[in-house]
């Protein structure tokens, strides 16, 4: 027994102990590849998480724009990172939800590459026109396009976007011809409609809260299964008889498949500790517009496989293709 003891001792010394195994990480910087431009609300989100994720790991946590592809290049660098925890991949659900079925290959297995954290928000966007459009609400819409086939045009930021998806879904429900005019970008978008160069648009409330306020865009309708608390003139699609009508987006976190448990358990915990900070989940998620979530890697995981199949139907009814 005195050996054994010896050799235990020993092992304790050479060893750090289970608590300290599980509190190892993070041991450096840890990087958030985002995979969209710096500015936009994605952005912005990453930015305020990182510096409170700083904060409480006592590391650099360091945001990484790496936009392109549709979100192609960041998720492809990520998935090819080190499987160590360090490197995180903030993005939206085209890169899950939309580009498998837009793309006729990827450089990477979305399911297989991929270890979901989290799903921080859930955004939906409103359809919106030019004030001067000569239809109030979703019904007048339909009667003038039913009544003038193709005089009526809609913009969005690209095939297979999340505004192309919902514009060709209404128009195949609601059996009306409407004419797509892809953006380089929603920044364009909004303001092609207040311009009047084109008569709609489907924007999220970030986006669309100004000019609405100052009349000069209108509200049609809204995605979702219930109406916005910012917005709650606006019906929903679902309650105007299209439920099919799907515009909302997400931002979500990741790790490469295969990285250590421990760290995506912290990321996760640390993360929707964050959502969950009464300041800053009402200044900065709800009073802008988006449905905090918080939701753990499993249901994540079980959203993002329904996401993908009714984004899916989305695109072979729109007949988009990458560009």
């Amino acid at each position: 027994m005195p050996l054994v003891r010896t050799l235990f001792a020993l092992l304790c010394a050479l060893l750090p102990p289970c608590s300290a195994l599980a509190q190892s990480w993070p041991a450096k910087p840890v990087r958030i590849v985002v995979a969209y431009p710096p500015g936009g609300g994605i952005d912005v989100m990453a930015r305020q998480i990182a510096e409170r994720l700083s904060a409480a790991w006592s590391q650099p946590v360091v945001v990484e724009n790496k936009p392109g592809a549709n979100t192609i290049v960041a998720a492809d660098a990520v998935a090819k990172s080190a499987p160590d925890g360090y490197t995180v991949l903030m993005t939206t659900d085209a890169t899950f939800s939309i580009n498998p079925h837009l793309y006729a290959r990827l450089p990477f297995d979305p399911q297989r590459d991929f270890a979901p954290v989290t799903m921080l928000v859930l955004l939906q966007q409103l359809l919106v026109a030019h004030p001067a459009a000569p239809f109030n609400d979703l019904k007048g819409l339909i009667e003038a396009a039913k009544a003038k086939p193709g005089s009526i045009n809609y913009a969005s930021y690209g095939s297979g976007s999340q505004p192309h998806l919902a514009g060709e879904m209404l128009k195949n429900k609601a059996g009306i011809d409407l004419v797509h005019v892809p953006y380089k970008g929603i920044s364009l978008a909004v303001p092609a409609v207040m311009a009047g160069e084109v008569q709609l648009t489907f924007a999220g409330i970030a986006t669309s809260s100004a000019p609405l306020k100052a009349g000069r865009i209108k509200a049609l309708a809204i995605g979702g299964a219930q109406r916005s608390p910012l917005f709650p003139q606006v019906p929903t699609f679902a309650e105007l008889g299209y439920p099919e009508v799907e515009t909302h987006a997400w931002f979500g976190l990741f790790l490469p498949a295969g990285s250590p448990r421990e760290a995506l358990a912290r990321i996760h915990h640390d993360a929707v500790r964050i959502l969950d900070e009464p300041e800053f989940r009402q200044k900065q998620l709800i009073d802008r517009g988006y449905e905090v979530v918080g939701s753990d890697p499993q249901a994540f995981a079980a959203y993002i496989r329904k996401d993908s199949e009714s984004r899916g139907r989305a695109v072979r009814i729109s007949g988009a293709k990458a560009e």
